[in-house]
C-alpha cells in the first residue's frame, strides 16, 4: 500500500474532523475545567475509534466499494438500511447545509472587502459550494490533493494561533473544577460530534482497498491528530480565562473578541478568522465526499462523467437551496446532528458486528481481523450511545442547557 495514498487519507479523516466545530468546544466545556473537558475527550476519542475499527471488521468481508447503505443491507435487511439511510440523510445535509451557510457568509465578506462592493451570502454560498462541488465530483484522489493543501495551511494558521495564545496560559485556571455535574451531561453531544468522521469511512476503504493493517493506521493516527490539537486549542482558550471569563460569552464571535481584548492583540482575530475558514472547508471537503458515495451507492449512479454529474446535483443542490433559503433552519438541525451520528457512529457498527460474528459463528466461518472486546465492550458502547442520545433528548425539551 502507498505510503503516500494512506497519510492522505489520514489527512482527510482529521480534516474532517477538525471541522468550525471545533472553535464551539472551549463555549461547550466552558463550565467543566480543562482537566474534566480532556477526560471527556480522550474518552470520546477512545469511543470513536473503537467503533471506526468496528466498521473495518465488518467491510473487510465486503466489496471494496460497499458503502454503509450496503453494508447494512447486507447484514441487517431492510429495516437496517432504511435507519442507515434516513441517519446518513439528515446529518450529511444538515452538515454540509451549515457548512456551505457559514462558508458563504464568510466568503462574501471576504469578496465584499476584496471588492469594495455588497457581496450577498447567497452568491457566496453559490460560489463556494461550486469549488467543493467540483473536486468532490472528480473523485477522492482529487480530494486527497485539495485536502492537503488546505490541510497544511490549517495547521500553519493553528500553529499561528495557539503562538499567540499560549504564552498567556496561567495554571491556576487549568486546575478549576466543574462547576456542577449537570454541566457535564449537557457537553457531550457537543464534544462527541467533534470527533465524527464515520461518514468518510467507505470512502476511505474504497480509496485504499482492503488492507486492513493500513486502514487501522489510518482510523487510529487520522483520528489521534484531532485529538491532540483539540487539547492544544482547549489549553490555550481554557488557560487564558477563568470559568466565569468563559461562560459569560454565549457566542463564538463573543468569545472571539474577547480573547482579543484580553491580550490587546488584533492578531488572535485574524488568525481564528482564517483557521475557522479552512477548518470548515477541509470538513466540508470529507463529509461532502461521504455523502456523494453514499448517494451514488444509493440511487445506483455510475462512475462515468454524466453518473457523476448527477450525484452531484443530488449531493450539493438541496444542502445548498436549503442554506440559501433557511439558513436558520438547518443550524438549529445541525445542533441535534449528534442523534443521527449516533446511530451512524455507534448503534450501526455495534449491530453489523454482531450480527457478521453471530452468522460466522453458526457457520464456523471466524476469519480476518476481529476487535478486542467481544460482547461485553459491545454493551459498554450502545450503553455510551444512549447517554448521548438522553442528552441530547434533554437539551431539546430544556430540561438541561444548551451549550457550545
Amino acid at each position: 500500500m502507498s505510503l503516500n495514498k494512506t497519510f492522505g487519507s489520514m489527512l482527510i479523516i482529521a480534516g474532517t474532523t477538525i471541522g468550525a466545530g471545533m472553535l464551539a468546544l472551549p463555549l461547550a466545556s466552558a463550565g467543566l475545567g480543562f482537566t474534566t473537558a480532556t477526560m471527556i475527550m480522550v474518552g470520546i476519542w477512545a469511543l470513536m475509534t473503537y467503533t471506526a475499527l468496528l466498521m473495518l471488521e465488518v467491510h473487510q468481508h465486503a466489496d471494496p466499494s460497499a458503502t454503509l447503505n450496503t453494508l447494512a443491507y447486507e447484514l441487517l435487511g431492510r429495516k437496517g438500511q432504511i435507519i442507515a439511510t434516513l441517519a446518513m440523510f439528515f446529518l450529511f445535509y444538515a452538515l454540509c447545509a451549515a457548512y456551505i451557510a457559514g462558508g458563504g457568509s464568510q466568503l462574501s465578506e471576504k469578496l465584499s472587502s476584496w471588492s469594495g462592493t455588497t457581496i450577498a451570502p447567497q452568491i457566496g454560498a453559490v460560489i463556494f459550494t461550486i469549488a467543493i462541488a467540483s473536486v468532490v465530483s472528480i473523485g477522492t484522489h482529487s480530494v486527497d490533493m485539495v485536502n492537503r493543501v488546505l490541510f497544511t495551511a490549517k495547521v500553519i494558521a493553528l500553529a499561528v494561533m495557539l503562538g499567540l495564545l499560549l504564552p498567556y496560559v496561567q495554571g491556576q485556571h487549568l486546575v478549576e473544577m466543574p462547576v456542577e455535574k449537570g454541566l457535564i451531561l449537557s457537553a457531550l453531544p457537543v464534544i462527541f460530534t467533534s470527533f465524527g468522521f464515520h461518514g468518510s469511512i467507505p470512502s476511505i476503504v474504497r480509496y485504499i482497498g482492503i488492507d486492513i493493517k493500513a486502514l487501522k493506521k489510518i482510523m487510529i493516527f487520522g483520528s489521534a491528530l484531532p485529538l491532540t490539537v483539540y487539547i492544544l486549542w482547549q489549553l490555550a482558550s481554557q488557560g487564558i480565562m477563568g470559568q466565569p471569563q468563559l461562560m459569560a460569552n454565549s457566542t463564538l464571535g463573543a468569545f472571539i473578541g474577547s480573547l482579543s481584548e484580553l491580550l490587546h492583540n488584533p492578531m488572535v482575530g485574524q488568525s481564528v478568522s482564517i483557521f475557522a475558514d479552512l477548518a470548515l472547508a477541509t470538513s466540508f471537503l470529507g463529509v461532502s465526499l461521504g455523502l456523494f458515495d453514499f448517494l451514488a451507492d444509493t440511487l445506483n449512479r455510475g462512475n462515468h462523467l454524466s453518473g457523476r454529474g448527477q450525484t452531484a446535483l443530488i449531493t450539493f443542490l438541496p444542502p445548498l437551496a436549503f442554506a440559501v433559503f433557511y439558513p436558520q433552519g438547518f443550524i438549529m438541525a445541525l445542533g441535534y446532528a449528534s442523534i443521527s451520528l449516533v446511530i451512524l457512529a455507534i448503534f450501526l457498527p455495534v449491530a453489523m458486528v454482531r450480527a457478521q460474528r453471530k452468522a460466522q459463528h453458526a457457520t464456523n466461518t471466524v476469519s480476518g481481523y476481529i476487535v478486542k472486546g467481544g460482547s461485553f465492550s459491545l454493551g459498554i458502547i450502545t450503553i455510551i450511545g444512549i447517554i448521548i442520545i438522553t442528552a441530547q433528548l434533554l437539551q431539546m425539551v430544556g430540561i438541561i442547557p444548551t451549550v457550545g
